[in-house]
């Protein structure tokens, strides 16, 4: 099975990347919300991320407060390494159990830390997804309902792209309409030894509830 460890910066489009690859065949692992899934209530990263963050970041319910939570990390360097040290290693090791069920010719790892978790050492090529800075406010904006302020701070937070691209294989241009990001992942997939060959003029065919 080829596996593509597919990252870029927050709000660059992975995840819609991630899905045209699982039209084409691919296993799609999202590690951002396998993260929220290690961190549930009862488990042992819950604890662990309360004791080092304090009550306040737990809800009634146990679920841990991600928003608030996150308000923390995103403007303090340290607090974020804490917290990458206590869920990475889970969710690399839930990654790694999910890939061997995958029964299809290639999986995609959809990791925004895919090289901080040292994710990228089990996958046969990383693919980077880019689009203007402009574009990632935007996008922070509008579907996470952050101020201009909260997403330039999440944007800063996180290392320059010029380092992962350095890594890649394959670079996916997110900057357009989604018929030309589509191409390329129609292209890049067509090349992956053993990968069931599309034609590269199949129509994008946007999803059910897609505004």
């Amino acid at each position: 099975m080829y596996v593509i460890g597919l990252t870029g910066n927050i709000a660059t489009g992975k995840s819609s990347v991630a899905a045209m690859l699982g039209r084409l065949g691919a296993c799609v692992i999202d590690a951002d919300k396998l993260a929220h899934w290690v961190m549930r209530a009862g488990t042992e990263a819950n604890r662990l991320i309360v004791e080092r963050f304090g009550p306040q970041v737990r809800r009634e319910d146990g679920e841990i407060d991600r928003p608030v939570l996150a308000e923390i990390v995103f403007s303090d360097d340290k607090a974020l390494q804490d917290l990458e040290r206590i869920v990475h290693p889970l969710v690399v090791e839930e990654t790694l159990q999910r890939l061997k069920t995958c029964r299809r010719p290639g999986a995609v790892v959809e990791a925004v830390k895919l090289f901080e978790a040292q994710m990228h050492l089990y996958c046969d090529a990383v693919w980077v997804v880019t689009c203007t800075r402009e574009q990632q406010i935007e996008r922070l904006v509008r579907t996470r309902h952050l101020s201009v302020e909260q997403a330039a701070l999440r944007i800063a937070a996180q290392p320059p792209v010029q380092a992962k691209l350095a890594q890649a294989h394959v670079v996916i241009d997110n900057s357009r309409e989604l018929e030309e990001t589509w191409r390329q992942v129609l292209r890049a997939w067509n090349e992956i030894p053993g990968a069931p060959k599309v034609p590269e003029d199949l129509p994008w065919v946007k999803p059910k509830g897609e505004a």
